[in-house]
């Protein structure tokens, strides 16, 4: 028997248009005064910004792509789209930040005069640009993790920005132009470390391995605790979007006593402890049930 409802994310189109629209206004002026400044950290963040706008046009399609109503080929909807959106982001910011990396190791070899104050109000803006989109995204944050994935990288673009700002700063005092490197480099080890994660997160869900906050263990031992139920086997858990989760599994049990009432208790209870939105369980009865584990 299967419980498998369509529960839609909600709709942040709204809050997407504004980001957009916030940030590809802000990633062209900061590019500008970068090269104005001959600052490499403005350049940095201008297309470390970029890579968000990129990733919030893909989020905003992969939200809207995941509200399509499924079809007789496509029996998920689009749900995955969201997921292949998270991997090409990630991709996208790697290959980004190497760049910037790159540009900032030669700018040790030969250093350029930078414009600390152009620097300085400039990143100050992108705090503000940076924290309003944050603040688009405040709400949804606790419910679905594609929100609250926004909020996290827009707070910490915030952050960012804030760090290329005291760079400006502190070139306009001391004339070192050095620290603009330093500070580039800083700034794509702070993209790195992010990203690293969300890449490694999104390939695990693009290959269908259990989300990160589910404990297959604790789900089997849920299973197996079930009124009657004397065996479990073939539990596959995957992620279906980015913020819905899909179990199936065979239960063994050797009566139909209380089969549907079972069932809704188990769909609810592992939608409330474990965030899982569809449930597929399957009965086996008789003296031939048997419970395969399949290895790894």
């Amino acid at each position: 028997m299967s419980a498998d409802h369509d529960h839609g994310p909600a709709t942040y189109d709204r809050a997407f248009a504004l980001g957009v629209a916030f940030n590809v206004i802000f990633v062209v002026t900061e590019a500008v005064f970068g090269v104005i400044a001959g600052s490499t950290a403005l350049l940095a963040d201008a297309a470390h910004n970029f890579s968000d706008v990129l990733g919030l046009v893909l989020a905003w399609g992969a939200s809207y792509l995941s509200r399509r109503p499924r079809s007789a080929r496509r029996t998920y909807g689009w749900r995955s789209s969201s997921i292949l959106a998270a991997l090409v982001n990630a991709v996208v910011l790697l290959v980004v930040t190497g760049g910037i990396a790159w540009e900032a190791v030669h700018r040790f070899g030969a250093p350029a005069q930078v414009g600390g104050g152009i620097v300085a109000w400039v990143a100050l803006v992108g705090v503000g640009v940076n924290t309003a989109t944050a603040l688009l995204f405040m709400r949804g944050r606790k419910s679905d993790l594609n929100i609250r994935g926004a909020f996290l990288h827009m707070a910490a673009d915030a952050a960012v920005s804030a760090g290329v700002a005291v760079a400006g700063v502190a070139i306009l005092v001391t004339g070192w132009a050095w620290i603009d490197p330093v500070v580039t480099l800083l700034i794509a080890a702070v993209i790195l470390g992010s990203t690293w994660g969300l890449l490694r997160e999104s390939v695990n869900l693009a290959l269908h391995a259990v989300p990160e906050g589910i404990a297959p263990d604790a789900v089997e031992a849920y299973l197996m605790g079930l009124p009657g139920v004397t065996a479990v086997h073939d539990v596959h858990i995957w992620a279906m979007s980015t913020t819905e989760t899909a179990l199936t599994a065979h239960l063994v049990k050797q009566d139909a006593r209380d089969d549907d009432a079972i069932i809704a208790e188990a769909t609810r209870v592992l939608h409330e402890r474990f965030g899982i939105e569809h449930t597929t369980l399957q009965w086996e009865r008789g003296p031939d049930a048997c419970c395969p584990r399949l290895p790894g």
